[in-house]
């Protein structure tokens, strides 16, 4: 018998793109750009009720008014862009690193160290390069760590490295309240290790070392042996063995490398503000952010330079709208404007990669087989002898004939006994016919 489950299907299905034009994805971006600013600004102008022109004055004039806040500015972004650029190895390698905010805490707390320690003695230009050093080895340690697991035992490196965050932040507490037996929570502005007001600018060194970094890494990703061994095992772990590389290495060794990094952030934080300090939020969910910012900027370290650029510039300026028009909490109001703008971005990323294709459902004509009683033959069919049905229906309507069809050959035959073939039985010959048949043969006779 025909079956009764009802199918339900999708009324699209989603492909990959492979052959879009580089322009074409660029103008889907640009695009969503700009629509993701009118929309800001008319949740802005909903909110504020200041208008769609005052959000943009205070947008743009608010953050770049003076020097003053376009260098607050450009040190946020380099300080986003930084986190961005140290997870672009593990992510080339597919080690989805989660844990950036850890890692950069640690390297912070490595700086504050040596300030402790040797802040008082060693003269300031040594206790900075130590404290590089220092960043740069707490971070490498906190990156090695879930690498070797990962390397050895195969474990998750998304949550190893998401827990080891929780690690970093219960450190750095532990660390406060021995430097502030007080019970205050927190250690104060420290009186040495800043180098921020180098050149005779505030953050000028941050901006102008992360842009080093930037050109570096793309280098070193693209052209270097590493970069490519790191490429291979991203694309295909068994090609990766089969030419010859070894992946626990490149896993460890890449990991350090991100790790080392995060360090670095750190030690922008700390001695690249003017008012050098730790606390566990330091970071301030810039590790979780700079994802966004590699995923929009492709892993590609130049084209992460604007998404960063735009996710500060967004931050930055709405907190400047949200203080203007005492909307309330700034971050609130931030954080609303920031996903919006990124809800937008994602969804233009996804139209560039995939394709979606509604289905259209397309109907047959079953005519009658037998020319109905009454009409003549030729005559073109009414629209009562037409019958419209669906494909899904046709084949059903097909597979239940098919069924009554062998159910009925087998019921015909007697000697079936349920196996896959049968013999058709012989006909008897009826009882008048043989009698007959005797007696022309006695009268032959």
């Amino acid at each position: 018998m025909a079956s009764s489950k009802i199918k339900f299907e999708l009324p699209f299905h989603i492909t990959k793109r492979t052959d879009i034009p580089g322009w074409k994805a660029w103008l889907f971006r640009g695009g969503a750009i700009v629509i993701a600013f009118i929309l800001t600004a008319i949740v802005s102008t909903i909110l504020t009720k200041g208008g769609m022109g005052g959000f943009f004055k205070e947008m743009f004039v608010g953050t770049m008014g003076t020097a003053n806040k376009a260098l607050k500015l450009l040190n946020g972004w380099a300080m986003l862009l930084m986190l961005g650029l140290a997870l672009v190895p593990a992510f080339k390698m597919k080690f989805w690193n989660i844990g950036a905010e850890g890692q950069t805490l640690m390297g912070a707390l490595a700086s504050v160290v040596v300030i402790k320690e040797w802040g008082k003695v060693l003269p300031e230009e040594v206790l900075i390069i130590l404290m590089l050093l220092f960043s740069l080895v707490f971070g490498a340690i906190w990156g090695l760590i879930p690498a070797i697991f990962k390397a050895i035992w195969n474990t998750n490196e998304t949550l190893f490295t998401l827990m080891m965050n929780y690690i970093a932040i219960q450190m750095v507490l532990f660390a406060i309240n021995i430097w502030a037996p007080n019970g205050s929570g927190t250690i104060g502005i420290l009186k040495y290790g800043s180098f921020s007001g180098a050149f005779g600018m505030n953050y000028i060194i941050n901006i102008v070392l992360v842009t080093i970094v930037t050109a570096i890494l793309f280098v070193y990703i693209k052209y270097s042996k590493h970069g490519y061994e790191i490429n291979v095992v991203g694309e295909s772990v068994n090609t990766a063995k089969y030419i010859g590389i070894n992946v626990k290495s490149v896993i460890i060794r890449t990991m350090v490398l991100s790790g080392a990094l995060c360090g670095l952030a750190g030690w922008f934080l700390v001695g690249g503000s003017p008012t050098p300090t730790i606390n566990s939020t330091l970071v301030a969910g810039r590790g979780f952010t700079a994802i966004l910012v590699a995923w929009i900027g492709q892993l590609n370290p130049f084209i992460m330079m604007g998404s960063a650029f735009l996710v500060i510039f967004m931050q930055t300026g709405a907190a400047q709208v949200a203080t203007t028009y005492h909307i309330g909490s700034s971050s609130a109001y931030s954080g609303i404007v920031v996903g919006l703008f990124f809800v937008i971005l994602i969804a233009a990323e996804f139209l560039v990669n995939y394709n979606v294709v509604f289905k259209v459902h397309k109907h047959k004509k079953v005519e009658k087989a037998a020319t109905p009683t009454g009409e003549k033959a030729g005559e073109e069919p009414t629209k009562e002898d037409e019958k419209i049905i669906t494909e899904e229906q046709f084949e059903e309507e097909l597979e239940s004939i098919g069924t009554r069809y062998f159910e009925r050959t087998i019921t015909k035959s007697k000697n079936f006994e349920g196996n896959d073939t049968f013999t058709p039985q012989k006909e008897e010959v009826p009882i008048e016919e043989t009698v007959e048949e005797i007696n022309e043969e006695k009268v032959d006779k």
